[in-house]
């Protein structure tokens, strides 16, 4: 498949630029029991999942990411984290009118960092003080480039999962922010498992896709960590006939990569999978996932999971039921067996 084949129009309005006024009161759409798509709150989905199913959910959380720093010569220039290296260099996206060039100085509020190699799209960069402290004391909340507002005081809540816990994300796993205490509890309590993975989600999640021919393109790497207990919750769900059911691209990725050896097990470290139509999948049976931008990796990802004709016909339904799209939009439940 060619990238033009991910592409799809959206109206601009149709990106929600603010979260819903209450999380669970997003839409979710769904094949109801004829087969057709339709949609309805997002709590439905209590309806829609069954005792002995199992939700895996990404417990990372989003730390501030975004600096605004000067170079010596005056320009201004956006510093986005990618992830820390070690205590005094991270790797980051850099956005500047002009070129930026290796030893370039860039001086912030306290601080002052040194370009020192670029790999692909990203720069290395090594601060004079710990570089964990120059972003917990002088970033902001990175909200995505398609939300034209700078964050408010709103965002410091709602960009984050109510079961966030683990810090380290620059974007938020966003098919989690429709779940509130009230719905988790609820679920909890009709006897639908709960199990997490840890990936923290990179700024290269939102990188375009620059090559025609899909499987030319490079990925970006994301840590991730998926333990021995969550293996053992899954085994027990599918032993028993459960479905396991992914909140996110990111809970997919991580499963999928623990599992690359045709069978799960602990992992932690990198994954840098690229998951395309024709993928094998090993773990999940069902998915939870936001609206994904047009040609981006993550529609790629979906397509290969529920089918590329299936998962195109729930975008034009989006579309032409005016629904929301991307981090503060709207979410849909495929189920893998659509694909067949």
């Amino acid at each position: 498949m060619r990238l033009s084949d991910f592409d799809y129009h959206l109206p601009p309005e149709r990106i929600a630029q603010h979260p819903c006024s209450d999380r669970s009161a997003s839409q979710l759409v769904y094949r109801n029991g004829l087969g057709n798509l339709q949609h309805s709150t997002f709590t439905l989905l209590e309806e829609l999942v069954s005792p002995g199913d199992l939700i895996v959910v990404n417990d990372t959380r989003v730390i501030p990411a975004r600096l605004v720093v000067r170079k010596t010569s005056g320009g201004q220039v956006e510093i986005m984290l990618e992830r820390f290296l070690d205590n005094h260099e991270a790797l980051v996206q850099l956005r500047a009118n002009k070129r930026i060039q290796l030893g370039q100085v860039l001086i912030g509020e306290g601080f002052e960092a040194t370009v020192v190699a670029r790999e692909d799209r990203f720069f290395q960069l090594r601060f004079n003080i710990q570089a964990a402290a120059v972003f917990q004391n002088y970033a902001s909340i990175p909200l995505p480039p398609y939300i034209k507002r700078q964050p408010d005081q709103e965002d410091l809540e709602r960009y984050q999962t109510v079961y966030s816990r683990q810090e380290g994300a620059v974007a938020a796993p966003t098919a989690g922010l429709h779940f509130d205490h009230g719905m988790v509890q609820r679920l909890k309590d009709k006897g639908v498992g709960w199990t997490s993975i840890t990936l923290h989600v990179g700024a290269g999640t939102f990188l375009p896709v620059q090559t025609e021919k899909i499987e030319e393109h490079k990925m970006h790497s994301e840590t991730l960590e998926v333990t021995a207990a969550t293996c053992e919750s899954i085994a027990h769900t599918q032993s028993q006939g459960g479905s396991v059911i992914a909140v996110g691209t990111t809970v997919v990725r991580a499963l999928e990569t623990a599992a690359l050896s045709g069978e799960l097990q602990p992992y932690r470290g990198e994954t840098d999978i690229f998951i395309t139509p024709g993928f094998e999948f090993q773990v999940i049976d069902r998915l939870i996932t936001n609206f994904h931008l047009p040609k981006s990796t993550l529609l790629m990802l979906v397509s290969a999971f529920a089918g590329y004709d299936s998962v195109m016909k729930y975008y034009q339904y989006a579309v032409e039921h005016e629904l929301r799209f991307f981090s503060y939009g709207d979410a849909m439940l495929l189920s893998r067996e659509e694909r067949l």
